[in-house]
């Protein structure tokens, strides 16, 4: 319950901007990036259900949506067009080049937003700029099952409406590599968590919670960060697609 109680108390010293948004800007006329590169390694079978949800939700929001696994995207020329990308499960090594490399750096230190989902945070697990800028790095799951979130942050247009306890079917991630200036959106309660490796990692770190979405501005960027959504399945189920267009209009807000 402390643990709990700090998030809140964190949520609420912060500045007020991190939960503007509760009323939906007009975004139309935004265009984002999704991008889904894998290289050697797990390949989530959700990629194509994750690419379908976020065009529709795009689509919602009056925003333009391309998609691609092509690396070959990542020039400064070509970024200038997008707001924002939304790397949708990528997973490990997902540039050719370091030119690739730096023109998402120019793009995020120019102001560019960038929105991550589940294995996010498992991309390019060698650079240290990406674990910091996606706000932590992915060191391992439980077993997928059913758990508990806890909203730490409920002022945020990806969190203010959903219930105070939220029980999802998922991989529950832990990261390492923390970000400090991370403003944590929602925890797991790990109470509810079946994990024979807990002891390992995350053992007491946050006490009985533990951080699964978060945003911050880092680097020049805005950026938005959700460990959830692992089931193809789940990018249908309303409330996480509410959870996901939150996040995006977070991360367009500036």
């Amino acid at each position: 319950m402390k643990q709990l109680t700090f998030f809140l108390l964190l949520a609420l010293i912060l500045p007020s901007a991190w939960g503007q948004g509760h009323h939906e800007k007009d975004l139309k006329g935004k265009k984002v990036l999704i991008y889904t590169k894998n290289g050697k390694g797990y390949v989530h079978d959700n990629i194509p259900a994750s690419v379908k949800a976020l065009k529709e939700i795009c689509r919602e929001m009056g925003i333009t949506a391309d998609a691609t696994e092509d690396p070959g995207a990542f020039t400064k020329k070509n970024l200038k067009q997008y707001d924002a990308l939304i790397f949708s499960n990528t997973n490990n090594e997902v540039f050719d080049n370091e030119a690739q490399k730096q023109a998402l750096q120019d793009y995020i230190r120019h102001g560019g937003g960038f929105v991550g989902i589940h294995s996010a945070n498992a991309t390019e697990r060698d650079w240290p700029w990406m674990w910091a800028m996606v706000g932590g790095k992915f060191v391992r799951h439980a077993a997928h099952q059913q758990f508990v979130v806890t909203v730490t942050d409920p002022d945020n247009p990806s969190t203010s409406f959903l219930p105070q306890r939220w029980t999802v079917n998922d991989e529950c991630y832990y990261s390492n590599e923390l970000n400090p200036d991370i403003h944590v959106l929602l925890s797991v309660d790990l109470t509810t968590v079946k994990d024979k490796g807990r002891d390992e990692y995350p053992g007491r770190t946050f006490g009985d919670y533990f951080p699964l979405c978060w945003c911050h501005t880092w680097d020049g960027g805005r950026e938005w960060y959700t460990a959830l959504g692992h089931d193809a399945s789940f990018y249908d189920d309303p409330l996480f697609r509410k959870h996901l267009r939150g996040g995006i209009e977070w991360v367009l807000e500036r």
